[in-house]
């Protein structure tokens, strides 16, 4: 199925005046009767790098969920450049160009991580079965290709040394740098991170944090963080949105969400802190 395409379409600022690559306009959606995301809006350029925070159960990964096609909103616009994204399903999205990652780790852990890079890689292969069956030329050509952009992509995160070593072998924190791995094997054009730090020491967030501006100059990727480690969020974030029982309370810098008493409330009084 293609994705569908529209005709003539607007193309929106982002909250910093560039030119909007994702652009999400007053998504909403209901689970029995209780508005879990109300109006959320974002507009988000190339290679932005912005922060959706916000009290535990307060809609950030239904708005993710929302973003990737695993539900559908009951109003709203969501647009990937010229493309329209509502109604499609979360391969066909994926192939749009958004990738993510989850709370909880999904990798294939009976697969080497080499394999596990290269398998999202597969994504926009040419060749199709008869040339896999055959193992034509142009099939391992393309082979190769994957696995140099594989190993390529491990070195960002220093797993290449782990490469063929199952992925359940890993620590929980090498874990959480292959799904990212995984998810820029997919050649996306905005990454969704769904709480990368948890879990990891304070070294290895220092070392995500570097990792995460890396690829974003590198690859000219938007990214989108959910992350409760405050420190991070107001480290590496251009701009930051708050959400609360799935209401919007604040959008904007860092220094402007500190200090906005609606965020300040929502977190109980007791200030951007770690959860």
């Amino acid at each position: 199925m293609t994705v569908p395409t529209s005709r003539t379409l607007d193309v929106k600022k982002s909250e910093n005046g560039l030119p909007a690559l994702l652009d999400v306009d007053a998504i909403g959606i209901s689970f029995g009767g209780l508005k879990a995301v109300d109006g959320f809006s974002l507009q988000l350029p190339t290679a932005g790098l912005f922060g959706l925070i916000g009290p535990n159960g307060a809609g950030k990964t239904t708005v993710f969920n929302l973003l990737t096609g695993v539900y559908e909103p009951d109003c709203g616009k969501i647009q990937l450049g010229s493309r329209r994204l509502i109604k499609c399903k979360p391969h066909e999205i994926t192939a749009a160009g958004i990738a993510r990652t989850f709370q909880n780790i999904r990798l294939f852990p009976d697969l080497t991580v080499l394999d596990n890079v290269r398998l999202a890689g597969q994504l926009h292969n040419k060749h199709g079965l008869w040339s896999t069956l055959l193992r034509t030329q142009g099939h391992r050509r393309e082979e190769d290709v994957l696995k140099e952009k594989a190993y390529d992509l491990l070195r960002i995160f220093e797993l290449q040394d782990r490469a063929h070593e199952l992925a359940s072998n890993l620590s929980y924190g090498h874990q959480r740098k292959l799904e990212i791995v995984r998810a820029l094997a997919t050649d996306p054009r905005v990454l969704l991170l769904d709480e990368p730090a948890a879990g990891l020491n304070p070294q290895e967030k220092i070392l995500l944090s570097q990792s995460i501006q890396q690829i974003r100059e590198r690859f000219q990727v938007a990214v989108l963080l959910i992350e409760h480690d405050m420190p991070l969020v107001m480290e590496i974030c251009e701009r930051i949105i708050v959400l609360d029982h799935g209401v919007t309370i604040c959008k904007g810098t860092p220094s402007e969400v500190q200090n906005d008493p609606r965020v300040i409330a929502a977190y109980l009084g007791s200030g951007l802190t770690d959860d």
